[in-house]
């Protein structure tokens, strides 16, 4: 049993190893990569080594952290090999972020910030991530350290942890997250729309980057963003005394989000099956114009947004517990209120990637401290985890169907709103995740023990574990 898995990883790794080149490092990155899948507690370099009979620490550790090698074309064949497993022009590209908890001060940066799997600020390192995912089954492509400014404003200490000169830069994670866009679009991906949570939507600048590269998008926001109504038009108010104006002001006044949708009628929304059931929460939502445009001080000293240029979706939603969140989207103007839910809550699969990741296959084991080390560890669990993506589905595949297929939408009426401009420009749109058939949901890869090991195993489970959490999220 265990040579049958490892067996397949050797296969299913040649595109990976036909990019390394030399022939050491073809035969420590399936080592590596089994490691990270076998069975152990700890999968930092030590321990792994020391349950490999044929390679050391000291090869382990010189491929990932010391060995001069180029990442990028083992990148492009793990998104080469994303796209064949679940790309899909209906599915979803998820930007996150998820945080690596730290004790120390010297691991490349690591600070004070907020970490979203501790639920509060912790000392610790903070990824950017994307996702491929669809048919609810997600295969992480991308993570990127982000540096806080602790660390971009001392060179020193960027030098010591051998961050590369070019990342040597202070940048936001929406900019970390559209250059990762950007390299996932120039290498053929296939998605139809890009998520991702209030940390990345409330930039304006990140949604006009998803806008300008004709992407559609739904993404979370402060209930606090002001917005105005679609039909806002801007005019030329004639000075009573004194100077003529200079810039026009809207026709009418910027309220929040939360006012905005507060007279809406709010509609019970199932958006797919957990695993205890339906999942269901009140949604409503509307055509809205964000007011995140040029700034003016207005005749009453007031410091007010103008209008943005594009018309969008604001939807809200109010879930069982009493807490109430807030998105925009792009999405067409016919879009109904069902498929918009549902693309705003398919983002929860990327949780579950980040979870499988760190409690299977030792994302946050990693003890070295410098920027290639921790990126080639983050490359290779990515690699791990979508080689158990695909031995998941290839078991499914073989396995008896039942088939649940995903209800039909209807049109959405929104008589209160027009229409929005930027919608009717798109042709494509972006239909809710069909569910898994039964045996994808419910398969599992089981490794064998290791012979060094013969009580323990490892079971990879395709399960949604945080199915039936996604309507707190």
């Amino acid at each position: 049993m265990e040579e049958d898995w490892r067996s397949d990883l050797e296969n299913w790794l040649e595109p990976f190893l036909a990019a390394l080149g030399h022939k050491a490092r073809r035969r420590v990155c399936p080592a590596y990569i089994a490691g990270l899948i076998g069975p152990g507690d700890r999968k930092s370099v030590q321990p792994m080594a020391e349950r490999d009979v044929e390679l050391g620490y000291d090869q382990l550790h010189h491929f990932v952290a010391e060995g001069i090698w180029d990442s990028a074309p083992l990148e492009a064949a793990l998104l080469n090999e994303a796209d064949r497993l679940v790309g899909d022009k209906a599915g979803y590209l998820v930007i996150d972020d998820t945080a690596l908890p730290k004790k120390g001060s010297h691991s490349v940066g690591v600070g004070a910030q907020y970490a979203s799997s501790l639920g509060k600020t912790a000392n610790c390192q903070s990824l950017a991530s994307v996702t491929l995912a669809s048919r609810e089954v997600p295969v992480m492509v991308g993570l990127r350290l982000f540096l806080p400014e602790s660390w971009t404003d001392d060179p020193e200490r960027m030098e010591r942890a051998r961050v590369p000169k070019e990342r040597q830069v202070a940048l936001t994670k929406p900019e970390i997250a559209i250059e990762e866009i950007d390299r996932v679009i120039a290498l053929g991906a296939r998605f139809g729309c890009v998520l991702a949570d209030a940390g990345y939507g409330s930039s304006g600048p990140f949604r006009q980057a998803l806008s300008e590269r004709g992407l559609q998008w739904a993404v979370g926001m402060s209930r606090r963003q002001n917005v105005y109504p679609a039909d806002t038009g801007l005019i030329f108010p004639e000075a009573a005394t004194g100077r003529r104006r200079k810039y026009h002001i809207p026709d009418r006044t910027a309220v929040s989000a939360e006012l905005m949708l507060a007279g809406e009628k709010w509609k019970k929304i199932s958006w797919r099956r957990g695993t205890k059931g339906m999942l269901t929460c009140k949604f409503a939502a509307c055509c809205v114009r964000v007011a995140d445009g040029h700034r003016h001080r207005m005749s009453d000293g007031r410091v007010q947004a103008m209008p943005g240029d594009q018309e969008v979706w604001l939807v809200g939603e109010r879930r069982t517990s009493g807490e109430q969140k807030y998105y925009l989207s792009n999405l067409p103007a016919d879009t109904s209120l069902k498929r918009l839910a549902a693309a705003i809550k398919a983002r929860w699969i990327c949780e579950q990637a980040h979870q499988q990741l760190k409690e299977e296959l030792g994302l946050d084991h990693f003890e070295g401290r410098s920027w290639t080390g921790l990126h080639r560890h983050c490359l290779m669990a990515m690699i791990a985890f979508a080689f158990l993506q695909s031995q998941r589905l290839k078991k499914a595949k073989g396995g008896k169907k039942n088939p649940r297929t995903a209800s039909t939408a209807e049109p959405a009426g929104h008589p209160k709103c027009d229409p929005p401009r930027s919608c009717t420009a798109t042709a494509n749109t972006v239909p809710t995740l069909p569910q898994i058939p039964g045996p994808i949901c419910s398969a599992k890869v089981v490794l064998a023990p290791r012979r060094d090991q013969p009580n323990r195993q490892v079971c990879f489970g395709g399960t949604a574990r945080e199915g039936d959490q996604a309507h707190r999220r």
